[in-house]
């Protein structure tokens, strides 16, 4: 007995290269396609692919061998198509209740309808939301708009698809609030457009959350205050600047004059002459045209770094009366609220929003409120002599109006805060919360940024309206280190001199003499001021110039000092030698010798010490 599980003891029927002649040579088409063996393989046949909707089906393209998937088959041209497994060579595919968008998870709770979608049909601010009826059927309405395209754009977010069916809803008066009450009546299954989000509207309806910017902004005119105000070169620095700068240049001055009156000409002379220089010197360094010769190594220290403070202090000013003469030009008309209320005048806000109320509850008559539609006529309004001072409206709005007019106009501080723009549903949509979340995921995404470019495109020149118009004066604290670092300097620079001249001047001030405690202080002082007038005769300066004469210093002596230039009882000294270059003949000239030098200033301290008045012969008179 054969085992007929064992394949290999299966015989080979005669007949079998007969039945694969015939089944070679079969052509059939049953239902599968076609049947055709080709060298021993069955060729594939072509494939419908059909769209099962419902009860219906339709066929979407087919898929071949050798052309892959197709929308419609061409036996002329076969040999010249691709092979390709896209789908994108099919006829749209239409998804359980209508959609042609692929679903993303699960179906939405709509009871398989479309969402309902209610539109407002506004006169002006058309770049959120417009709505056209299609010429071609006089029924089907087309919506375009910002507002439009953000909810399109969050839907596309959602995990699920959920397919939009616009209508419009119009009302006399633009009031948004009738249209809100339309999906409390359930005609409508949502709200888009520029529907702001208030707190009476969210007691019949639920708000996603906003994908505008909030707030109630007051937008006014600009005016050029260029070359209209006489005192606008003291703006660049505030009062505090002004006042710390004149008392420097005072302080300079004077502490140039403390170190080069002793050893300079240019700073010695009658009162008001050594004054004028000092102030004059000072004050000259602001233009960098001091003539002053400056010969101490103290006040050159000096001098170097107020001019360093001066080169800042001047090129700052310089910069900022610039910036206000030419770039900051335009300045607000009106800066606040109460100054529109006190002056009676005229103020605009849009209609149909609830702003109306605002203004009344602001102080505002309602004789002196204005209403607009549009953008163009908002301008035309502020433009207008018997127009309007400011308009009162929501910041997206007021940005459309500066992205046309962004050199004419400026918004102001706003006046109260609102939450901005949000799209509606009823009370208790699972939507609310899946919208809410998808509006957070385009807000941050560059397709945010793109939708703005496409309806507020800005003028090549407009800035921020948000940006400060009024320039910023500079203030004290911008140079309170550059002051630091020259008073430290000056300071310093006055110490070291006082050091050096009471030491070199210790004799005069450590005698008493057995005189009175105050009135010893009080007569070393006079002396010590005495000297510091007298010309400081062993300075390199007079060396130089050979100024410093018997007869010169003679003058600068203390009054209590009488000279004798011809006194017979006074030691002659040989005089210095007449240079080549002395003066010509019949002019006089004498000179102290170092010795005679000393015996004058014992002669001077020995009056510090009450020994008397002692009578100075200071020099003798020789002929040139």
């Amino acid at each position: 007995m054969v085992n007929v599980t064992d394949l290999g003891a299966v015989g080979v029927s005669r007949y079998g290269p007969k039945l694969l002649h015939s089944l070679s040579n079969i052509r059939l088409k049953g239902l599968t396609g076609k049947f055709d063996i080709l060298d021993g393989q069955l060729q594939s046949s072509t494939f419908e692919i059909i769209n099962l909707n419902g009860n219906g089906e339709r066929v979407i393209g087919y898929w071949t061998l050798d052309k892959g998937l197709v929308k419609k088959l061409d036996q002329r041209n076969r040999t010249m198509e691709r092979y390709t497994k896209s789908k994108e060579r099919l006829a749209p595919v239409i998804w359980p209740g209508g959609s042609i968008s692929v679903p993303r998870g699960w179906e939405a709770p709509t009871n398989g309808r479309r969402l309902r979608v209610g539109v407002p049909v506004k006169r002006g601010f058309e770049e959120f939301v417009k709505v056209r009826k299609d010429l071609s059927t006089n029924s089907t309405i087309i919506v375009t708009g910002y507002s439009k395209d953000i909810f399109e754009a969050v839907l596309r977010q959602l995990p699920y698809a959920v397919t939009p069916d616009y209508g419009s809803f119009e009302t006399p008066d633009e009031n948004y609030n009738d249209l809100v009450y339309q999906v409390y009546l359930g005609s409508f299954d949502a709200v888009v457009g520029d529907v702001t989000i208030i707190a009476n509207r969210t007691e019949y309806v639920d708000f996603t959350l906003p994908y505008t910017e909030s707030g109630v902004s007051m937008l006014v005119p600009l005016r050029n205050n260029r070359d209209k105000n006489t005192w606008v070169f003291l703006r660049p620095w505030s009062l505090d600047l002004w006042v710390t700068t004149a008392c420097f240049f005072i302080f300079v001055g004077f502490a140039v004059w403390v170190l080069e009156h002793r050893v300079n000409e240019d700073f010695r002379g009658p009162p008001l002459h050594q004054i004028g220089t000092s102030f004059w010197f000072s004050f000259s360094t602001m233009v960098f045209a001091h003539k002053e010769r400056v010969v101490s190594n103290l006040a050159r220290f000096v001098v170097i770094v107020w001019c360093f403070v001066v080169l800042v202090l001047t090129q700052s000013y310089t910069a900022s009366l610039t910036s206000l003469l030419t770039v900051q030009q335009l300045q607000p008309t009106v800066t606040n609220v109460n100054q529109l209320i006190n002056n009676g005048d005229h103020v605009g806000y849009q209609r149909g929003t609830f702003l109306l109320g605002v203004l009344k509850n602001l102080g505002f008559d309602e004789s002196k409120l204005r209403v607009y539609d549009s953008v163009d006529q908002l301008d035309e309004l502020l433009t207008s002599k018997d127009g309007i001072a400011a308009a009162f409206d929501e910041v997206p709005y007021l940005k459309v109006l500066l992205s046309r007019y962004c050199s004419k106009y400026t918004m102001v501080e706003p006046s109260f805060k609102t939450a901005g723009f949000g799209f509606v549903f009823p009370k208790g949509s699972p939507l609310t919360d899946d919208v809410s979340r998808a509006i957070l995921k385009v807000t941050e995404s560059e397709e945010m940024r793109q939708i703005e470019s496409k309806w507020f495109k800005k003028e090549s020149n407009c800035t921020d309206p948000n940006t400060s118009l009024s320039s910023n004066r500079l203030g004290l604290g911008s140079f309170w280190g550059l002051f630091l670092i020259a008073g430290v300097a000056s300071f310093y620079a006055l110490t070291v001199f006082a050091v050096m001249f009471l030491y070199e001047h210790k004799h005069a001030w450590n005698h008493s003499n057995g005189e009175p405690h105050d009135s010893s202080r009080w007569r070393k002082l006079v002396v010590l001021l005495r000297i510091f007038n007298e010309r400081d005769v062993k300075s390199h300066t007079f060396r130089k110039s050979g100024h410093y004469s018997q007869n010169a210093t003679s003058i600068d002596a203390s009054p209590n000092t009488h000279y004798h230039p011809q006194s017979p009882s006074t030691s002659q000294d040989t005089p210095w030698p007449q240079s080549p270059s002395s003066p010509s003949k019949g002019s006089s000239f004498s000179f102290f010798s170092d010795r005679r030098r000393d015996e004058h200033e014992n002669e001077v301290h020995a009056e510090v010490g009450g020994e008397g008045k002692a009578e100075h012969n200071c020099g003798t008179s020789s002929q040139a």
